[in-house]
């Protein structure tokens, strides 16, 4: 499993990446992908909300299930990563780059403190 050391990880296994400016992208893991299998189609209504650190912002179908996604920090909701409205499988091919799915404004960056760095997620996914 590839857990890349620059990100931030939840336990519903979000990853964040501070972008600048109090920015960020967000997506979900390689485990998670690898959880969901084929990913079909992706819902996020929550764009332009300013939504708590855990609450849902939006949700991810696979074949077999659909998946609620959930804000790693508080922050607003900037925008839909595009690439992924038409190609959705691009969460199974490049999780971290080409498949993250929202860009956020941070209203607590702090937050970021309060969540696991990649040797903390891999042990978290391990058991």
């Amino acid at each position: 499993m590839n857990f890349p050391e620059n990100l931030k990880y939840t336990k519903d296994h979000e990853w964040i990446k501070e972008t600048g400016n109090g920015e960020a992208i967000v997506g979900i893991t390689e485990f998670a992908q690898g959880e969901l299998g084929d990913i079909v189609f992706v819902e996020v209504e929550t764009v332009g909300e300013t939504l708590k650190k855990e609450e849902v912002f939006g949700t991810i179908e696979a074949v077999k299930t659909v998946s609620d996604m959930f804000m790693p920090v508080s922050g607003e909701v900037l925008e839909l990563n595009s690439e992924i409205e038409s190609t959705p499988e691009l969460i199974n091919k490049d999780s971290y780059n080409g498949g993250w799915i929202v860009k956020i404004k941070m209203t607590n960056p702090v937050e970021l403190n309060e969540l696991m760095n990649a040797a903390a997620y891999s042990k978290h996914t391990s058991h």
